[in-house]
């Protein structure tokens, strides 16, 4: 979404989301942007203003732009994967889960986007059940989820089951433990939606988490983007020893 009464121009607000999903893997290496009559259209801009964030990442070298062929991802993350154990991690995000109190805003099938339909290795045809959930603590909104899994989840992850614990152990309950995830923390901006939810400034600075999980045959069946205030909430990694795995450990910093 833009902000259309803000000082920065439309079309940089255009260029820092995209830019930001680049960045974050949302739009990971190879994958295709929109044309600019569709980016026209998703954001209600002119093709001159599409034409220009596009070009903006070219020369930024975030993507790559072809006759015939689009534009597409080229910038891939020069930062090497952590190694973490994966049940002490689900054990920090379950614990987190306790200390705050959630609020589910939606819970609906639609059709999932590219990027969406190839974490989750679905088809762009079929279904996915996207949640959205803030978490609050103290009264005060930290984190703005949303959450797709595979439409045959549908019935596992429920407006009711969300408000009553985390989705990592709703799914757990409903057959679907966590084996293995993937998981990429950047820093992005506020968009307006995030912004109403979280009751800060427009694009006031977020954390943001993707995280793709995984059952034990490897086959994904969460996809989450968590997106945090940076004024609220710290992650914090207790390094040891080589023999010991990183653990990631979330924290709120403070009302």
């Amino acid at each position: 979404m833009i902000d259309r009464n803000a000082a920065v121009p439309i079309y940089h607000q255009i260029f820092l989301q995209l830019r930001d999903q680049i960045l974050s893997g949302e739009r990971p290496f190879g994958s295709a942007l929109p044309t600019e009559q569709e980016l026209s259209e998703q954001f209600d801009v002119s093709r001159i203003t599409a034409r220009r964030v596009l070009t903006e990442l070219s020369q930024q070298h975030f993507v790559e732009r072809k006759r015939r062929l689009g534009t597409r991802v080229i910038f891939q993350s020069p930062a090497k994967a952590m190694e973490a154990n994966i049940d002490q991690a689900v054990d920090s995000l379950l614990a987190f889960g306790r200390r705050t109190t959630v609020k589910v805003i939606e819970v609906a099938a639609e059709m999932p986007s590219p990027t969406v339909a190839s974490a989750l290795g679905v088809g762009l045809n079929q279904e996915v059940v996207r949640a959205i959930r803030t978490r609050s603590i103290d009264g005060v909104p930290l984190g703005y989820i949303v959450s797709y899994v595979p439409a045959a989840l549908a019935g596992i992850v429920t407006a009711d089951a969300l408000a009553k614990a985390p989705i990592l152990k709703v799914l757990e309950e409903g057959g679907y433990k966590a084996e293995q995830a993937e998981q990429t923390i950047s820093a992005t901006q506020s968009d307006p939606t995030i912004s109403q939810a979280l009751d800060i400034e427009p694009r006031a600075a977020l954390l943001r988490i993707s995280r793709t999980v995984y059952n034990g045959a490897r086959h994904p069946f969460l996809l989450t983007f968590a997106h945090y205030r940076a004024d609220k909430f710290t992650i914090r990694l207790d390094l040891q020893h080589l023999s010991i795995a990183a653990v990631p450990v979330l924290a709120h910093s403070g009302a």
